[in-house]
């Protein structure tokens, strides 16, 4: 039976909201610390299929969340496509050779990468309880662009956006590549048993609107298009974080049945300017969840009034905080249930 997240992402209003939050399994718990002191890096976990569904579920099992969000990373696309993949202990993930000294063509491909990562939605969906749906997810080819290509990630994404203006079509070149990776890697989870996916754009606030267009929209409707080609009756919500004004056109052009909202943005704009009944996603400050206090109640009660009227599924506007007290997810969760819209 679809759960209360799955019929809300197929433009259904329930009589309550659903919630999940980004990163919701992660750093923050207690048990995903210990699980990660005892089978080591980040890395060794997401391509330990079993542990990876442990940590998968933690969040389920303590908090009762509405969907269970793979525990993997968007840069298992490039490991994929050849570039050698590690995470450094307080510098973050690097990858090399970056393309601003390298050719995509002289990358030795490896699509074994993607096994582990199947082998994790698959062991989750069999342990999942009823009602809990199993989301997928991938980086958008931009975002996943800005790393490859400088080999890190950056404040402005500048390597990425100089070529963008010096060499658009070596640009488009990694972004195609990252596009037809996607879709298979995404079809790939979803054939073994992701009911979901999201599409996570981090960066795509960093474009001018033109380059907005060309760099982010086009891209994403292609993988959506695609995707829906071969899994029609699989919602894809897409996440163009820092896109302000520029979300209603992703919205409308990128053909995603759910848009992902970020802290930035007015809740009640979001409301009048999005397509009608188009499912929405967010969009609390992770800030604000870590600071806790009666102004968190106050925001939570007031994102839900302004969502009132379309599908809404209650997150954060991004990633949850690693060091966000537990007590303050139980507050979270008591206001957005005890809501009456």
């Amino acid at each position: 039976m679809p759960g209360l997240l799955l019929d809300t992402l197929n433009g259904k209003r329930g009589a309550s909201v659903p919630l999940w939050l980004m990163r919701q399994a992660g750093r923050y718990l207690p048990e995903y610390r210990a699980l990660r002191a005892e089978k080591g890096g980040f890395l060794d976990m997401a391509y330990d299929s079993e542990a990876a569904c442990e940590v998968t579920l933690q969040p389920i099992e303590r908090f009762g969340f509405d969907g269970a969000i793979l525990f993997s990373d968007i840069l298992i696309v490039p490991h994929a496509l050849g570039q050698h993949l590690e995470f450094l202990a307080g510098e973050g993930p690097k990858l090399s050779p970056r393309l601003l000294d390298a050719a995509l063509d002289d990358l030795t491909r490896d699509p074994s990468r993607y096994e582990p990562i199947y082998g994790t939605v698959r062991r989750c969906r069999e342990r999942m309880p009823e009602g809990v749906t199993m989301l997928g997810f991938a980086g958008s080819p931009w975002t996943v662009a800005t790393y490859m290509i400088a080999g890190e990630g950056s404040r402005d994404q500048h390597d990425a956006r100089a070529l963008a203006y010096r060499d658009p079509g070596a640009l488009q070149a990694i972004l195609d590549a990252i596009v037809d990776e996607t879709t298979k890697y995404l079809s790939g989870q979803i054939e073994a048993g992701a009911e979901a996916v999201q599409l996570f754009d981090s960066w795509a606030g960093s474009l001018a609107p033109d380059e907005f267009e060309r760099w982010v929209v086009a891209p994403n409707a292609a993988i959506v298009a695609a995707l829906k080609a071969r899994h029609p009756q699989t919602p894809v919500i897409g996440f163009p974080k820092g896109s302000g004004e520029k979300l209603p056109a992703y919205a409308r052009e990128t053909g995603v049945d759910a848009i992902g909202v970020d802290e930035t943005l007015d809740p009640d704009w979001v409301a009048r300017q999005l397509p009608a009944g188009m499912p929405v996603q967010g969009n609390l400050d992770p800030l604000l969840l870590l600071a806790g206090s009666e102004a968190l109640e106050m925001r939570v009660r007031a994102i839900l009034e302004a969502f009132a009227d379309r599908p809404h599924v209650f997150n954060l506007g991004h990633g949850i905080d690693r060091r966000t007290p537990i007590a303050h997810v139980h507050r979270l969760i008591d206001t957005v249930r005890g809501w009456k819209g």
